[in-house]
């Protein structure tokens, strides 16, 4: 199961709205044959691992990461290859939480008298393919959050001034990040003040870019319009934005979303529920500070990025990487939990969930 659970990570930022699966088949003491799913539309990890496999795996053994699918989308069900080609056993690393499948195909496997052993490895399965478990559970993307400061929590001087916080490694790092989610999301300040490209490195899919923006404020001669789809490209603004602007940027092939406002602002929720609709499974929100901190107190955001430098600011007028939250006592604060520690070139990446 450790080896699926490898070949599945192959997968990862190319399977989207689809989970990452990876499979294994075994005969006697050896493997003869492996797979993964390697894109939304291509043949399933179990598909893959049948085909190379061909006639030996009559009598053989099944690893999967994910219950096999039980319903026709893309493809066939999988549940029914495992049976017609004879395999003996099948070992299910976690099952799939979509209703059209959920214990559906391990019913089935042992209906037609298929040994099945299921929850091996779940809790680590069950983290990578986090996004899709949510997006299937709550009709909502996974958000993750990242940011990059100062050990102050600062991530510019009070003059505006903040390239570079983090080490060219890192930022390297967190490019490769962002290749693993569907869409970037930053607001209008971020774009006018550090003018980004917002480009993944290593994906081979479109990322989604999204900004934030109320009144419409967002330049058309912004960079990350530049390079890519500009029909990657998404401004979620409201009524506030004049109808002159809005069709400026439709007539140059960027999508406007017109969202509700909530609190004076876009609603957020609102919004992550409609572009879950659109199929986007996972936004990964890089700034700026209002945003990150409007989405932790409406409790939207799901785990955090948070890049640290050995750098100490020392100026309370410096700019803070979260602003918004305003805990009366320390136990109202945020609280991140299954951290994880990373060093990357001198700087500390610090991982968890809140």
């Amino acid at each position: 199961m450790r080896r699926a659970l490898e070949l599945a990570l192959k997968g990862r930022g190319k399977t989207s709205p689809n989970p990452m699966v990876g499979s294994v088949i075994v005969k006697g003491n050896r493997i003869i044959a492996e797979g993964w799913h390697a894109r939304c539309g291509g043949d399933h990890a179990e598909v893959v691992a049948l085909k190379k496999a061909g006639g030996r795996s009559r009598g053989s053994r099944m690893y999967v990461t994910l219950e096999p699918c039980h319903h026709y989308g893309r493809t066939p069900p999988c549940v029914d290859q495992i049976i017609q080609k004879g395999i003996k056993e099948v070992y299910v690393g976690m099952r799939d939480p979509n209703p059209l499948t959920n214990g559906k195909s391990i019913a089935k496997l042992r209906r037609h008298g298929v040994k099945t052993r299921v929850g091996i490895l779940r809790n680590e399965l069950e983290e990578i393919n986090e996004a899709f478990v949510k997006y299937v559970k709550k009709g909502l993307p996974l958000v993750a959050a990242k940011c990059a400061q100062t050990l102050d929590g600062k991530i510019a001087t009070a003059a505006g001034h903040s390239k570079w916080i983090t080490s060219a490694a890192a930022r390297r790092f967190a490019r490769k990040i962002r290749a693993e989610y569907d869409a970037i999301m930053v607001g209008v300040d971020t774009v006018l003040a550090d003018n980004p490209r917002l480009s993944a490195g290593g994906g081979k899919r479109a990322i989604q870019k999204i900004v934030l923006d109320s009144s419409l404020r967002t330049p058309l001669s912004a960079r990350l319009f530049s390079g890519g789809r500009r029909s990657d490209c998404t401004i979620a603004t409201t009524a506030r934005a004049p109808k002159t602007k809005r069709s400026a940027f439709i007539k140059k092939g960027i999508n406007i979303l017109m969202c509700p406002q909530r609190r004076g602002q876009i609603d957020l929720k609102w919004l992550l529920r409609e572009l879950a609709k659109r199929g986007v499974t996972s936004v990964l929100m890089e700034g700026g500070a209002h945003v990150i901190g409007s989405a932790l107190r409406e409790k939207l955001v799901d785990k955090m990025y948070i890049y640290l430098a050995p750098k100490i600011m020392g100026d309370q007028k410096a700019l803070s990487s979260i602003v918004g939250l305003k805990p009366a006592r320390i136990g109202q604060a945020a609280r991140l939990q299954n951290i994880k520690v990373k060093e990357i070139d001198g700087d500390i990446l610090v991982t968890g969930h809140v």
